[in-house]
């Protein structure tokens, strides 16, 4: 430590810090780290500085110097590794300078303010001159909304007038209050405190002169009269003359029971009894939390109940253009390792300041990685928070959860992860009690267990009181030591350890049941429980201790509500905690949301928004609380918008937000979009990690990553989902996007049209897709097949590449819940070389098969996986969309594997191999083509003799020019099937069946035993007459072939008619067990249906009889398990006709010829 203060000195101290480890609100928690490391301690004078990172320091001044080492709510690690840094005194001035960042403070002038304190920042040039909203000095007018309120006080926003950020408001019950400490007193004497203050009619319907109460350095003051004023808005002064000591005093101003309250507190100042009162210092936006330039970016807030307008006034957070913030940790309480908190000691006539000076200059992401250093990493839910929640405010019972909601989910493999159950199931009050209501579950443990069989995890609704008829009060009441009456109901004080041991009480009989997390409904006039320790805020307190009861379970601990205030302070509520805990501890729950397209473009908005106050885990009413049937395009682009939002939780107030609520294309994109959620599932979850371990949270907002480009800070609505995933949500009617693209090359991950940035684009979207752009280098992984995320092992994965540049991306797995074993497994693309690799896991990870889709590429002449060339069936070309698809084997995750692409093309191969019996190639001896020519099994080379097509134009069969051909045009069972010139024959016309059978005149193609001939056969099962061609379309009436729907790889795409292009969705093939495939997936019937009509779809190959398609000998496609045939509807022969089956009936509407 440097302990003179007119040493002169230079000391260096180098350390390489490689990465602060993510501290998670449990393990900050429970490892209170008191101990700073002292060698990156600077203490001068009163004053003492903490180097933490080259661009975050602490700054703590306490004039009786009893500095604080303990951790507090909010700073749960200063354990940092030392950076390098130098120190030096010169004039008087204490300089301690790093790679970042140079702090300069003035020896012996007292607490930090903006006339002794600077900092210059290395990268921008920016001089910081920082404020201390806690410090209220003498003459100086102290923003009464930056001191400590207590009982119903809090801030607010909602007048015009004011000075600094808002003003404090809430003293319409005796207890409210507001404490400050005025600072600098010259002498001990009598001095004039003077209150800013509105007064017009209250919500007593009065406009008359009101009171309040003082006290000075806890000695009752007189009292304060305060006149009326015209307006809300409009504020006058009102002063008392109080005795004061020199140094520093304890002022509070109160309402007593003697005061009859209701006014607004803009400011106070404490002055001589001449002077006038001191203008406002306006320089900088400050909070009772913190202070920084106006150039704020983003902000949060509470929750977005019932606003009146928006956007919504936000609070700010860390991040701002001038690159610099100072948070203010002063009034925060010391967090004790056994979860209780003290408040700070006091200080007594000595001032006292501890901050956190953030020197990011654009380096944003950096400012964030500091904050979640301190304050504990971004909580990392359970991985099935990622996928999909579903929530309703309606009385359902068990039996309609179990009858009717879960089996229609699954019926239309509608994804669900979580199930919240609204307040209904309360009794013997549904809003507040603390018993199941037994009418509609009559057997609540059999209903978790159920929902647990189902993989679904269960949060019930809470609300923050007790009724005093609950039959659980007597017991809660006696823990507590005795309850708040609250009328008729109870509350609790949550910061009193008996009551907060009476409140999860009441809890643990539901999670011993197996309720996974409890959804904390403190909405105003959902229960006044509070938090009376003003050295936390009862959000973040309830919050923080919800995070540790489920900690304490062996469960990931987190909290599901609001954020950062008080049921009594309502939706913009803050207090002197400021957001910073709840980044650790809380998924928020922004409330309750009225439907519109403004407030669809406002969430948009919000989420990135939120980001610069570190916050990630934000969750939504996807589609809206209020509001019962939503307008078909709402409600599609606001289950796009869920999707790619940290948390896609659909919820309303007795609304429809389910996709069979809305048929049509509404209905249709809604699925879509929600088993898209499910399949980014490992790539959020990924985001999610990394929000834990570096603070950048999931929806990243554009200047993040573009800092140096203006646009970046002009399209808040637009956002990164991770760094290389632009997302631009559609919120208007028109179906239209004014969208700024970043620079580089970006490719539609729908549609793969390419943006070449920077630039601004309109993007108009069908209900079917919005706007998604990926970078060149950009690597997206998803889950391939079609399942809940908690029902099967991650082993096949979709890695969605866009070409264009290198990239790479490292996926995260562990177990989805409490804390074990993980693995991380790094992806890259190398452009050049056309090469993905996928690196060896670090940790225990499943095998998996492999799905690349390349994007932005041109066609390949030949793939290899690890070396070996794969056939033509494991790969296919769009030239549409320019990707490639590619599908490996299930390879291990314990060895490298690459997957590399050569040569080019204009489109697919239009012949290959095709492979029969022990994995040989059917080839032409010798490669010769002369007529005559046998052909053979031989080892497959991929050379010119084995390169077939599938049977084209007239059932032909082709190779080296030629064709398979009968010897001597006989159908006999045992003739020879030989090379010989085309010549349309009946002798050269082949079928392929999807058993994998190539037959003619009624036999088929067999292999002679030794392999060194063909010949035709009587057709019978046997690997002799197994052949897997190369990939073909499927033709079908009007000449129109089967294609996927804009290609679209993922299950649940429809199938249709449409004119042939080639591309890989019409590249189908028949691997020999009586499926039809094409990229990577098969041809279904939806929902295994049997009924005429029923539409067909691409679905992951499970084997199952919708599956199994049969050819006759008229030209139809049977479908085994519902006994009806492939159909174009009515026999339109049209492209864009729907297929579906329908009673087998030998028309035109049902000839579908497969390979040709």
């Amino acid at each position: 430590m440097f302990r003179s203060p007119s040493l002169k000195l230079i000391h260096t101290l180098v350390a390489v810090v490689t990465g602060v480890a993510a501290v998670t609100g449990v393990a900050a928690a429970r490892d209170p780290r008191p101990a700073q490391v002292d060698q990156a301690v600077v203490q001068d004078g009163h004053a003492r500085f903490e180097v933490l990172t080259p661009t975050l320091i602490r700054l703590e001044y306490a004039g009786d110097d009893r500095f604080q080492d303990l951790t507090t709510f909010n700073a749960v690690n200063r354990s940092f590794p030392a950076p390098a840094y130098t120190t030096t005194v010169t004039g008087g001035v204490r300089e301690i300078k790093t790679a970042g960042l140079t702090l300069r403070y003035r020896q012996n002038s007292g607490p930090f303010t903006r006339d002794n304190t600077s900092v210059l920042l290395t990268t921008t040039n920016v001089t910081a001159a920082p404020l201390f909203p806690s410090y209220c000095a003498f003459a100086t007018a102290c923003e009464a909304e930056n001191g400590v309120p207590g009982g119903s006080a809090s801030t607010a926003y909602d007048h015009t007038g004011n000075t600094g950020s808002g003003f404090l408001a809430g003293f319409t019950s005796v207890g409210a209050s507001l404490a400050q400490d005025v600072s600098a007193v010259p002498s001990a004497g009598q001095y004039r405190l003077t209150v800013r203050y509105a007064n017009a009619q209250g919500g007593d319907g009065q406009t008359t002169t009101r009171t309040l109460s003082t006290t000075v350095n806890g000695a009752p003051g007189p009292k304060l009269s305060l006149p009326a004023t015209s307006s809300w808005n409009t504020w006058a002064t009102a002063s008392v003359t109080v005795p004061l000591t020199a140094g520093t005093n304890a002022v509070r101003i109160d309402r007593k029971s003697g005061d009859s309250g209701n006014v607004n507190l803009d400011s106070l100042a404490v002055t001589t009894t001449t002077a006038a009162y001191p203008a406002a210092d306006t320089s900088l936006l400050a909070t009772a939390y913190g202070a920084g330039p106006k150039s704020v970016l983003g902000g949060w807030d509470r929750s977005l109940d019932n606003p009146e307008a928006v956007p919504t006034p936000q609070h700010p957070g860390l991040l701002d253009r001038d690159g610099w913030y100072l948070l203010d940790d002063t009034h925060s309480a010391v967090l004790n390792a056994d979860r209780t908190v003290t408040d700070r000691a006091s200080h007594g006539a000595q001032p006292y300041q501890d901050g956190y000076f953030f020197g990011y200059g654009k380096d944003f992401k950096q400012g964030l990685g500091d904050l979640n250093a301190l304050t504990g990493g971004t909580a990392l839910l359970p991985r099935s928070a990622y996928g999909v929640w579903f929530s309703r405010y309606f009385a359902y019972s068990d039996n309609d959860y179990r009858t009717s909601l879960l089996p229609k989910f699954r019926s239309t493999f509608t994804p669900i992860d979580w199930l919240v159950v609204d307040t209904d199931w309360k009794s013997p009050s549904q809003w507040n009690g603390w018993n199941w209501n037994t009418a509609l579950f009559p057997d609540p443990q059999g209903f978790l267990n159920w929902t647990k069989q189902q993989g679904l995890a269960v949060s019930l609704n809470i609300h923050t009181s007790i009724a005093g008829n609950d039959p659980k009060f007597a017991a809660a009441n006696t823990t507590a030591g005795g309850l708040i009456a609250d009328g008729s109901n109870y509350v609790w004080d949550w910061s009193n350890p008996a009551h907060l041991r009476s409140y999860f009480d009441l809890h643990k009989p539901f999670d011993a049941q197996g309720v996974r997390t409890w959804w904390l409904d403190y909405c105003s006039g959902c229960g006044r429980s509070s938090a009376s320790d003003t050295g936390v805020a009862p959000d973040n307190f309830i919050n923080q201790a919800y995070a540790d009861h489920a900690a304490a379970q062996g469960l990931r601990g987190f909290s599901f509500g609001r954020i950062g205030g008080a049921e009594q302070g309502g939706i913009h509520s803050s207090y002197p905690l400021g957001p910073w805990s709840e980044r650790r501890n809380t998924l928020q729950f922004t409330g309750d949301t009225p439907l519109s397209w403004d407030m669809l473009a406002y969430e948009a908005r919000f989420t990135p928004d939120e980001a610069a106050a570190g916050l990630s885990n934000v969750s939504h009413d996807i589609g809206s609380f209020h509001g019962g049937h939503l307008p078909d395009d709402l409600y599609a682009r606001w289950l796009q918008l869920g999707a790619f939002q940290p948390i896609d939780r659909l919820h309303s107030d007795h609304g429809d937000r389910l996709p069979w609520d809305y048929p049509g294309a509404a209905g249709d994109s809604a699925e879509k979009f929600l088993r898209l959620r499910e399949s980014l599932v490992p790539y959020t979850y990924t985001l999610a990690k990394q929000a834990n371990q570096t603070g950048v949270p999931i929806t990243r907002p554009l200047y993040l990553n573009y800092p140096d480009q203006d646009a970046a800070y002009t399209h808040p609505q637009e956002y990164l989902y991770g760094d290389n995933v632009l997302v631009a949500p559609i919120t208007a009617a028109s179906g239209s996007v004014s969208a700024w693209i970043p620079p580089g090359t970006w490719t539609d991950y729908f549609t793969g049209t390419v943006y070449t940035g920077p630039s601004t684009a309109t993007i108009t979207k069908p209900l079917s897709e919005m706007p998604v752009l990926v970078k060149a280098g950009g690597i997206v992984p998803i889950r391939t097949n079609y399942t809940d995320n908690a029902a099967a092992p991650l082993d096949q994965l979709t890695l969605n590449v866009t070409a264009g540049a290198d990239g790479s991306f490292s996926l995260y797995e562990d177990s989805g819940e409490g804390a074990g074993a993980s693995s991380t497994t790094r992806f890259g693309w190398q452009d050049a070389a056309r090469t993905l690799t996928v690196d060896a896991a670090a940790g225990t990870s499943p095998a998996k098969a492999y799905t690349l889709r390349l994007a932005n590429a041109a066609a390949p002449t030949a793939v290899s996986v690890d070396g070996q060339r794969l056939p033509e069936t494991a790969w296919a070309y769009n030239a549409h969309s320019r990707t490639v698809t590619v599908t490996t084997a299930s390879l291990p995750s314990n060895a490298r594997h690459t997957v590399t692409l050569t040569g080019t093309a204009a489109d697919n191969p239009a012949a290959g191999q095709v492979t029969g019996r022990g994995g040989l190639c059917l080839a032409v001896h010798g490669g010769a083509s002369a007529d005559g020519t046998p052909l053979e099994l031989a080892a497959c080379d991929h050379s010119a003799g084995q390169q077939l097509t599938p049977p084209t134009g007239g059932g032909t069969v082709r190779v080296l020019g030629k064709c398979l051909d009968v010897a001597g045009g006989s159908t006999a069972a045992g003739t020879p099937v030989q090379l010989y010139t085309c010549n349309g024959t009946a002798a050269q016309a082949w079928s392929l069946t999807t058993a994998g059978k190539l037959t003619n005149a009624g036999r088929c193609l067999a292999a002679t035993a030794a392999g060194d001939g063909m010949r035709l056969a009587d057709c019978a099962d046997t690997a002799d007459q197994a052949w897997r061609f190369p990939p073909a379309p499927v033709t079908g009436p009007a000449g129109l072939c089967a294609d996927v729907v804009d290609a679209y790889p993922a299950s649940g795409s429809a199938v249709q008619l449409y004119g042939c292009n080639g591309t890989d969705a019409q590249r189908w093939s028949a691997p020999g067990d009586t499926s039809v495939r094409t990229l990577g997936k098969c041809l279904d019937v939806v929902n295994a249906g049997t009924a005429n009509t029923t539409p067909v779809q691409l679905w992951d190959c499970n084997g199952s009889p919708a599956q199994q398609w049969v050819p006759a000998a008229n030209g139809a496609l049977r479908n085994v398990g519902a006994g009806r045939c492939l159909d174009d509807p009515d026999n339109a022969g049209k492209a864009g006709d729907r297929l579906r089956i329908y009673d087998c009936n030998a028309s035109a509407a049902q000839r579908f010829a497969l390979g040709s």
